[in-house]
């Protein structure tokens, strides 16, 4: 398997995808030594079909604005890989989304859902709905109507939903109370990310954020280092920022920044408590400003118009907000400013060039697959609960979370550990996930 022969097919393929042939490019080149040591996935044509979704459904969600007007969007779901259980992968509403940000987003999932060792395939959907300034009412009917079209395409073993940007736990209450209404049967597993009074597990708003800590406490310790006392920049306000700094705080790091689309606060004395909650009314404002942070707290909060989190000096990143988010320039930024550790929350967060600057000058990185996996892993726990009609406790969740991301870790030190010591988290992931996926699909012949 050549890299360079694959991209120029899918490239000639689909021009214009630049997120799905950026995630297939970052993956090929992870995997690809290890791949030529194995002939018989050359000849299954292993690669050739692990890059391409099972199936991709693309609908027409039309709904009634509060003014009466009638409003068109389109709806999608890729169900891309489910060579080790059924489709796993959450839903995005947001102005830009497009097939190819969710076939990246599908096919990074694939790999992902394989790293937490549970039996889930690789899916995402979503809509170009934007609930920015939206109504309760107006997002309500969005969601009953995107699910009036998808509904029959899941189910609690064959393709199951969950939150991602935009979509967090009212939307999914939207979602499954049409879902309920159109199939006619409580099946409290067709979604994940429910409210804990109907079927959804206790620590999963968090479990993003809160895995993604455990994972980088795991990247330090194996560097030497310990998070306490280290100043944190995060980006994003939303669930997943959210339940980071959260996190972070706990176990003693200070977090120096959080950003938005208007601008960046800087928080020099670091975040309280009573301000990482407020975060969670920011996001439900739907009025998509991080300025509102600095309004709230103005005698301990400044806020910088058009500036990044990575413009505050800090000594680890976390980019939690979107994909490419993070920049060469933004990681030169970062290393004059005294950061040595970059760890993904968001998906594809980083940049291609971003990542070979960190790499290439000792800013030990990790990429989103390995570090936010966190989530789709609870998410997973929320599945086997409402299987077994159980509710496990706090304690229980956690410590589950706790071990999924020590062996996830411990699937990148195995397979990305360098001469030096030192490790490769981009192949160690990258290989771990394909490996698991690869045999998997061998094993169940050419289907």
């Amino acid at each position: 398997m050549k890299t360079s022969v694959i991209m120029t097919r899918l490239q000639a393929k689909y021009p214009g995808e630049k997120e799905y042939l950026q995630a297939v490019q970052e993956v090929l080149e992870s995997i690809e030594d290890v791949y030529n040591q194995h002939p018989e996935f050359e000849q299954a044509k292993i690669v050739e079909r692990i890059v391409e979704p099972d199936r991709m459904f693309t609908f027409r969600v039309t709904w009634v604005d509060d003014n009466g007007t009638v409003q068109t969007n389109t709806g999608y779901r890729v169900q891309f890989n489910s060579a080790i259980g059924p489709y796993k992968g959450g839903l995005r509403f947001h102005s830009a989304v497009t097939p190819s940000m969710l076939k990246f987003l599908g096919f990074e999932q694939t790999f992902k859902n394989a790293l937490t060792t549970l039996p889930m395939g690789g899916a995402k959907g979503g809509s170009d709905f934007s609930p920015k300034g939206r109504s309760d009412a107006e997002i309500m009917r969005f969601c009953q109507a995107f699910m009036l079209e998808l509904w029959q395409c899941i189910g609690p073993d064959q393709d199951i939903p969950a939150g991602d940007v935009g979509v967090g736990g009212r939307e999914i209450g939207y979602l499954n109370g049409m879902y309920q209404k159109l199939a006619r049967q409580y099946h409290t597993g067709v979604l994940t990310g429910k409210g804990e009074t109907w079927g959804g597990s206790i620590l999963r708003p968090e479990a993003t954020g809160f895995g993604a800590l455990y994972f980088t406490q795991h990247v330090l310790h194996k560097a030497g280092k310990d998070i306490a006392g280290q100043k944190v920049s995060v980006s994003g306000f939303g669930n997943v920022a959210w339940g980071a700094v959260k996190k972070a705080r706990q176990l003693g790091a200070v977090v120096v920044a959080v950003s938005g689309p208007d601008g960046v606060c800087h928080i020099k004395d670091g975040m309280t408590e009573e301000m990482n909650e407020y975060m969670l009314w920011m996001r439900s404002s739907n009025r998509d400003r991080v300025e509102d942070l600095a309004t709230k707290f103005p005698d301990k909060v400044e806020f910088i118009p058009g500036k990044k989190s990575w413009s505050i000096p800090c000594d680890i990143a976390l980019p939690c907000a979107f994909q490419n988010e993070l920049d060469e320039e933004d990681a030169k930024q970062l290393k004059a400013n005294g950061c040595w550790c970059c760890c993904e929350v968001s998906n594809m967060g980083c940049r291609p060039e971003a990542i070979h600057f960190f790499q290439s000058n000792g800013i030990i990185f990790a990429p989103g697959k390995a570090v936010n996996a966190g989530g789709v892993a609870t998410s997973g726990l929320e599945m086997t609960q409402n299987a077994g009609h159980i509710s496990w406790s706090a304690e229980e969740v956690d410590s589950k979370l706790h071990w999924i991301m020590k062996s996830i870790h411990e699937q990148c030190v195995k397979f990305g550990t360098r001469p030096d010591g030192t490790v490769d988290y981009v192949k160690g992931a990258n290989v771990a996930g394909f490996m698991k996926v690869a045999q998997a699909m061998l094993e169940q012949g050419i289907v």
